[in-house]
């Protein structure tokens, strides 16, 4: 039997989300869905990523704490700890990026966004590109892609997991 896919979402799934194609008026049913999707195992995020979220002291910040809680997921476990310094490693030898881009990754939960996936044999969901060439920036798909981690963005994981919010 195939497992299922367990998709672990990057912050700006939900920011973009809740600013620009799905803001909780209008789109309710994303959100419900969302929280449901948790529940049942296959959709999470990380603790990390949720302190990025409290920072804008708003809506989404208190729909994360009140609905999504119990979705973040601790980064504070050995398997999840030893795959993010490997992570960071392979970042600061990367002659490509600039050293702001490394000291931001680091600040960052990208990292330990990818580093629990690693770990767990999760999915990442963002919307980030790989992009080859950057410099001023480390993204989420090229670690992804130098440590053999699937990512796809929201609407691959909906298009994945069958979702329609109609």
């Amino acid at each position: 039997m195939i497992e299922a896919p367990v998709f672990v979402l990057d912050a700006n799934v939900f920011i973009e989300a809740h600013r620009h194609y799905y803001a909780f008026d209008l789109a309710p049913r994303f959100w419900e869905g969302l929280v449901q999707l948790a529940a049942n195992g296959q959709v999470e995020s990380i603790d990390r990523i949720k302190q990025e979220l409290d920072r804008g002291k708003d809506e989404l910040a208190t729909w994360a704490t009140d609905h999504f809680g119990r979705a973040f997921a601790s980064t504070d476990e050995d398997d999840v700890v030893d795959s993010y310094r490997e992570i960071m490693t392979w970042a600061f030898v990367q002659v490509q990026f600039s050293d702001a881009a490394k000291a931001d990754f680091a600040k960052a939960a990208d990292g330990w966004l990818v580093a629990y996936a690693r770990a767990r044999r999760r999915v990442v969901v963002t919307h980030e590109a790989l992009k080859l060439d950057i410099k001023k920036k480390v993204p989420i798909p090229n670690v992804c892609e130098a440590f053999g981690v699937p990512y796809v963005n929201t609407f691959e994981m909906m298009r994945k997991l069958g979702l329609r919010w109609s």
